[in-house]
């Protein structure tokens, strides 16, 4: 028979209340006893409690039985062995009396392995000569039975309290005799994991900090918390070329840059290089300290140049002891922790000891390897101590760090003063960052940064006068302090050093270029060595070593040398001009932009009387930018001759501030030096101020650092046109860094933002909201309104020039919009349903005007270019709109002419531009009946073809005329307009006016004449 149709003959319904039949029903209780109650003594057919007899066994087995064989389908064996099936079915029941186990025991081991059980005990041999159908029925249901009774066992009220009582006890036996065998035998790395609990924290603690070598400070201290200070800098690989130029330098272009603490997570063997200064030691201490406090690698410092002194390269049981640490490891400590792979082995320096040893540092680190692969190996060098293939062969990855972006920088800035304590000189320190072109290119590495930021607070949030003293300090510490104070001998001392790279940096800067060979470099050297006895006579062997130790000269390729800053160069060339006498020199090419530097820190190098001539050489080729250059010049100088720099200030006086916009134009144009010398806004009018914002604005992409140093001190303006002027210039710069630093803290009252690209409509997301908008170009509305996340703020919206501007209905979504203005977008449609939302003011600007302009009766202002239809404006605009202000321009009145004009009693304004239709006397008389107009804008055009019969307009107090050639004879307009109080003239590009010739026509008004 099939199992499926067994079991249902078989069902629980049947089975379970006959089999309970079997046993006693015990009352409430755990039955906690000495010994365990066997089945026997619960079964309900034996014991002193017994309640059912064998035959009461039959007759409930005979039921089991009659029920299967009596349900609805085939039956499951031949009826004529009934009677023998229900006999055995019985003895296995009666079994349960035999079986030596308990309730808990029974549960354990299941119904099929207890169903065998039974049958075991029943001695069953089918002595019945049962058929197959017969016995598997058997089977079947003693399983069953089997299954009901240990249901039974599960829900007797004692049941769970054995079970958790026989398990306690069974726990406390294992755990007994597992301790029992700690204590015999204990654990192999037991100790190790207690040694290790000692000497992580000791190492998170040993190397969170960052030493500033080689500077005298009196107030800053030169120890700062590593975790407050560090900066994640980046890594390329050789291959990969550097990012983000220095500021003024020509752009390169590179991939694969990746942060400098994951190169471990993608390689386990790396060798790091980087110049001096550039953050290699500080890597080390941060991976040591971070492995050390996440616990998944054991972290080894190893500076190279301490291993050394002790003679032999240490092996691993030797490590700490080479470093001084003062823990003691277990034995064999180390060995099993590589021997695991679980080390992380930074060996530091190899730079920063002798070429000699070099060699048998590298056999020192194939022996390591070779005896424990499998952990993560970071060896810093500086780029040229080794060649670039040097552990190729051990599977080292080779990557440089990279110098530190802008960003980068402000972030190190705002770290070292935190970690300082000293906020209120960050921001200061971040605009002559942005503004001093040259202290932007000293501060591309760590060192450098730090040195920058320690003198700013040293000096109370000012940096030296002269910057001489800033680059004195810096080569001080790079030629000889900071090896000398990290316990380093110095073969070269820093007189000769300086008087060899000075040589080199004349060469370039007399070249124009940044970079020579290394033979021409050589040629310099030995050129230079007679005359610096202590440097030797090799040239070859003193080039290498200014390349290793100086830190100021580097490798950037093969056969190729150059200075690692820009400003390094000019300073050290300057220096050796003037000590040479090249005043001469200096002069010829101050016209070049790339010797602006250099003829700056001449005039810091030179002695008085050298300056004061050069200062007036330079004033006396009487160019803006010459003029400036010798004020950018007075920055560092000390003693300089009164009347010489009296006469500097006064020429420079003349330009700086800009006074107008003309004049900050042509400020701009003598370059980014401008930038540094730009005042303000203490101190100044609003329109210097304007100035000052145009000037910085028109050098944005020059110079955008700087630029953005100069415009963000102007945020808090309260002028509008200084505000307009800062949100007008967005373009310039990028688009985040402007938003967060700029428009994000103007005061927004009047003014609106234009987004022209996805990345600016992207920063609205965040930014506070804007109650204006201009949204130029393809714009979909559904990206306009995700990038707005309240658009019920958003009162006035211009979109102009959007050809993906369609269904109009989505504007909707702006519920307090009260202005708009569709600029070109020639497939909008749907404008009528908008007149839903509290309009009041509507442009329409294009080739077509949308249809449904009619229905908006609530607008006070209306401005149309397109073609209106009708026979007169009523017809093609709201007839019962309480308008104040039309303007009507191009061919909006070829149709209409201004019949209808009268019928907007309350219009006060009326702006008519260059109409391709000229006005007639029976428009003039429209608008002569415009009781409250009191101001009138026209264009130049209309101003040529003025018709000979105007009527007299006495209620006009305001005339704008813009887009004049010069040659618009005004006179009959100004005979015609008596109640005049104010004239604004507006010239057209390229063309001028004479204020004088205008105002004897107007005499009773304000005249203003605007130059476009």
């Amino acid at each position: 028979m099939e199992p499926t149709v067994l079991g249902g003959k078989l069902a629980s319904s049947v089975i379970g209340p006959l089999v309970r039949k079997l046993f006693i029903q015990d009352g409430p209780g755990a039955g906690l006893v000495d010994k365990p109650v066997r089945l026997s003594a619960m079964v309900s057919f034996r014991g002193e409690k017994r309640t059912l007899g064998e035959k009461d066994v039959q007759r409930l087995a005979e039921r089991i039985v009659t029920g299967a064989v009596e349900s609805p389908g085939e039956a499951p064996f031949p009826a004529d062995e009934r009677d023998a099936v229900a006999d055995v079915l019985a003895k296995r029941l009666l079994a349960l009396g035999d079986l030596e186990m308990d309730d808990v025991q029974a549960v354990q081991l299941g119904h099929l392995e207890l169903a065998r059980q039974l049958r075991y005990k029943s001695g069953f041999l089918n002595h019945h000569g049962l058929s197959a159908d017969a016995c598997h029925f058997l089977d079947s249901a003693t399983q069953w039975c089997c299954l009901q009774i240990l249901e039974f066992f599960t829900r007797r009220s004692s049941f769970v309290a054995r079970t958790l009582v026989e398990q306690s006890r069974a726990q406390a036996e294992l755990i007994a005799k597992v301790d029992e065998l700690i204590v015999r035998v204990p654990r192999p790395d037991a100790r190790d994991t207690a040694f290790e609990r000692r000497y992580l924290p000791y190492v998170a603690e040993h190397h969170n900090h960052i030493t500033i070598y080689g500077i005298d400070l009196r107030e800053s201290p030169d120890r700062w918390p590593l975790e407050v200070a560090y900066l994640s800098l980046e890594a390329t690989a050789v291959e990969d070329a550097p990012p983000d130029p220095v500021p003024g330098e020509s752009p390169v272009t590179g991939t694969g840059r990746l942060r400098a603490e994951e190169a471990l997570l993608a390689d386990s063997r790396v060798l790091l290089r980087g110049d001096a200064g550039s953050g290699k030691t500080t890597l080390v201490q941060w991976l040591a300290v971070t492995a050390a406090r996440e616990g998944g690698r054991v972290p080894y410092v190893l500076p190279l140049r301490t291993l050394i002194r002790t003679g032999a390269l240490p092996a691993p049981a030797g490590f700490l002891t080479a470093v001084s640490c003062p823990l003691t490891p277990p034995e064999g400590w180390a060995e099993r922790v590589l021997a695991a792979g679980r080390g992380l082995i930074l060996v530091d320096g190899l730079d920063e000891i002798p070429a000699a040893d070099r060699h048998r540092t590298r056999d020192w680190l194939r022996s390591l390897l070779t005896a424990h692969p499998g952990n993560h190996w970071l060896l810093t060098s500086r780029p040229t101590a080794v060649r670039p293939d040097w552990l190729a062969q051990e599977g080292f990855r080779e990557l440089t760090l990279a110098p530190m972006r802008r960003s980068e920088v402000a972030t190190f800035v705002h770290r070292w003063h935190e970690a300082a304590q000293a906020p209120e000189f960050e921001a200061p320190l971040l605009d002559s960052l942005r503004t001093k072109r040259d202290l932007a290119r000293l501060t591309t590495n760590p060192l450098m940064c730090g040195l920058i930021c320690a003198l700013h607070r040293e000096r109370r949030g000012y940096l030296p006068t002269g910057r001489k003293e800033l680059y004195d300090a810096a080569l001080t510490m790079l030629l000889a302090r900071r090896d000398r104070e990290r316990g380093m001998g110095v073969d070269l001392g820093e007189e000769v050093q300086l008087e060899l790279l000075q040589r080199l940096a004349y060469a370039l800067v007399l070249s124009g270029r940044t970079e020579m060979s290394t033979d021409g470099a050589e040629v310099i050297v030995g050129r230079c060595l007679p005359v610096v006895a202590s440097a030797g006579s090799d040239a070859s062997a003193v080039l290498r070593e200014l390349l290793l130790r100086s830190g100021l000269l580097r490798q950037p390729a093969a056969g190729v040398v150059d200075f690692v800053h820009r400003t390094f160069q000019d300073y050290l060339g300057a220096r050796y001009a003037v000590e040479e006498g090249h005043l001469d020199v200096l002069l010829k090419n101050a016209d070049d932009t790339q010797w602006e530097d250099v003829v700056r820190m001449a005039v810091a190098h030179a002695r008085s009387h050298e300056r004061a001539w050069l200062l007036k050489q330079l004033l006396k080729r009487r160019t803006p930018r010459l003029t400036l250059l010798a004020l950018a010049c007075l920055e560092h100088v000390a003693a300089l001759d009164a009347g010489v720099r009296a006469e500097v200030e006064a020429r420079a006086a003349a330009l700086i501030p800009p006074r107008t916009k003309d004049d900050a134009r042509a400020l701009a144009e003598a370059g980014p030096l401008v930038l540094e010398l730009l005042p303000g806004p203490e101190g100044l009018t609003d329109a210097e101020a304007l100035g000052v914002t145009i000037t910085a604005s028109l050098l944005g992409e020059a110079e955008p650092e700087g630029a953005l140093g100069v415009l963000r001190r102007f945020r808090g303006h309260a002028d509008l046109d200084v505000r307009r002027q800062l949100v007008g210039t967005w373009s310039r710069f990028d688009t985040e860094q402007y938003a967060v630093e700029v428009l994000d803290r103007l005061d927004r009252d009047l003014l609106r933002l234009e987004c022209e690209s996805p990345e600016q409509r992207a920063t609205l997301t965040w930014m506070k909201s804007w109650s204006s908008l201009l949204f130029q170009g393809a714009h979909r509305t559904e990206d306009i309104l995700a990038a707005i996340p309240g658009p019920e703020a958003v009162t006035s919206l211009h979109l102009r020039n959007n050809p993906d501007l369609t269904d109009l209905d989505a504007l909707l979504a702006f519920s307090n919009l009260r202005g708009l203005w569709v600029d070109d977008c020639p497939a909008a449609k749907g404008l009528a349903r908008l007149s839903a939302l509290p309009l009041t003011r509507l442009g329409c600007f294009g080739s077509t005007v949308p249809a449904g302009l009619q229905s908006f009766q609530h607008l006070t202002a209306i401005s149309v270019e397109a073609e209106l239809l009708g026979a007169d404006l009523t017809h093609a605009l709201p007839a019962d709109a309480p308008l104040e202000f039309l303007f009507l321009s191009s061919s909006s009145t070829a149709r209409t002419g201004l019949r209808g004009l009268r019928r907007w009693a309350d219009l006060h304004t009326l702006s008519l531009g260059p109409l391709n239709t000229g006005l007639t006397a029976d428009d003039w008389r429209e608008i002569a009946e415009l009781p409250r107009l009191t101001s009138l804008h026209l264009s130049g055009k209309l101003i040529r073809d003025l018709p000979c019969a105007i009527p007299q307009l006495p209620c006009i107090e305001a005339l704008h005329v813009w887009t004049m050639h010069g040659t618009e004879d005004l006179s009959t307009l100004a005979s015609r307009l008596p109640g005049l109080r104010s004239v604004i003239l507006g010239s057209r590009n390229g063309h001028s006016l004479t204020a004088s010739r205008y105002k004897e026509l107007f005499p009773n008004a304000r005249l203003t004449v605007e130059e476009n």
